[in-house]
């Protein structure tokens, strides 16, 4: 799906959503192609990635650790492009790489966003498994979660792009893992290909139940990134010391005001009589100190088949409204991704 080298396609954030998303929230544009200027690349996007957070950044007040977008700019997004023109010395045309070029065809930068995309027989991977999601799932696992062998780890969304991914390490590290899934196809998934111990159905009435069932020696680590009906199962399980690394809660993305019971007073009350460690973490604060040991971990559990990622394909940038909506109601299997351009 070659792009026309004069015009430029982006997606715009077109109005405020009211809960899910809807398309009347987009609005897709046209204009000329951005000329760099001096210390400048012109890139055209290849893949899109289409992440959960967008979602935040769409309302008026963001969430803290990043700006909101305003009403008729770009939807933001990681992206594997391909340098067209280049007027900064450390690129050349032609070089792939990761960028944050957003939801269009073609974007500027300064050079100082930009990563190399590797020498990927897959390069969409670079913003998956081997990319943010990838190393959200790294550094909340072991740095914060810090599973220990023969212990239980639960992991919420598994086999989404962080959770998957999580799931496996934990089982490289000798843990129990058991996953919560939307669907019986997902949890076969988890269980048969990522070698998952156990999965579950979070649309199940008896999910409550069979988690008990399952995690009847308690949870030792729980990788959150979904909060709602799910946290509420999974904290009374809590062992003593577990640690709850926090990437997410996707289940209250789209939710104007908090909804049922009031579960604070009882969920602090555990906290301190279980003495559980809970942390948020933002990945962005840590490519710095331990991207570079991500990267080569991966790469290697990757090459050697030790860690499985599945991505879940939609083609043409006119099509991301529809999937970034389906992926706000669990629509997608695997780490979804556009292609915009290229074979």
């Amino acid at each position: 799906m070659p792009s026309n080298l004069s015009i430029n396609r982006r997606i715009v954030l077109a109005a405020r959503p009211r809960g899910v998303p809807a398309p009347a929230d987009f609005r897709l544009e046209q204009g000329p192609v951005p000329a760099p200027q001096e210390g400048q690349v012109l890139l055209r996007t290849e893949w899109l990635s289409l992440d959960p957070y967008m979602r935040n950044l769409m309302e008026e007040v963001g969430p803290g650790y990043a700006d909101p977008m305003p009403l008729g700019a770009t939807m933001v997004g990681g992206t594997v492009s391909r340098i067209v023109e280049s007027r900064h010395p450390r690129f050349k045309a032609g070089e792939l790489v990761v960028a944050n070029a957003g939801w269009q065809d073609y974007g500027i930068s300064d050079g100082s966003d930009l990563m190399p995309a590797g020498d990927l027989e897959q390069p969409s991977l670079a913003l998956g498994g081997l990319g943010m999601p990838g190393f959200t799932a790294y550094v909340g696992l072991l740095d914060i979660g810090e599973p220990k062998p023969g212990e239980t780890v639960v992991i919420g969304a598994a086999t989404g792009a962080v959770g998957a991914v999580a799931g496996q390490i934990a089982k490289l590290k000798g843990a129990r893992v058991v996953g919560i899934a939307g669907g019986p196809d997902k949890c076969r998934y988890a269980v048969e290909e990522l070698g998952f111990d156990a999965c579950l159905d979070h649309r199940d009435p008896q999910f409550a139940q069979r988690l008990a069932a399952v995690c009847a020696d308690g949870i030792d680590v729980y990788v959150e990134s979904i909060g709602g009906a799910v946290f509420d199962a999974v904290h009374p399980l809590l062992n003593l010391n577990a640690r709850v690394p926090v990437c997410g809660f996707i289940a209250h993305y789209n939710e104007k005001t908090a909804t049922g019971p009031d579960r604070l007073p009882g969920w602090m009350a555990t906290l301190l009589a279980k003495r559980i460690r809970m942390q948020g973490f933002i990945i962005l604060d840590h490519y710095a100190t331990r991207f570079d040991a991500f990267r080569r971990d991966m790469l290697a559990w990757h090459a050697a088949g030790k860690v499985k990622l599945r991505e879940d394909i939609v083609d043409g940038l006119e099509n991301a409204p529809a999937a970034f909506i389906g992926l706000q109601q669990g629509r997608n299997f695997g780490k979804l991704v556009v292609r915009v351009a290229g074979e």
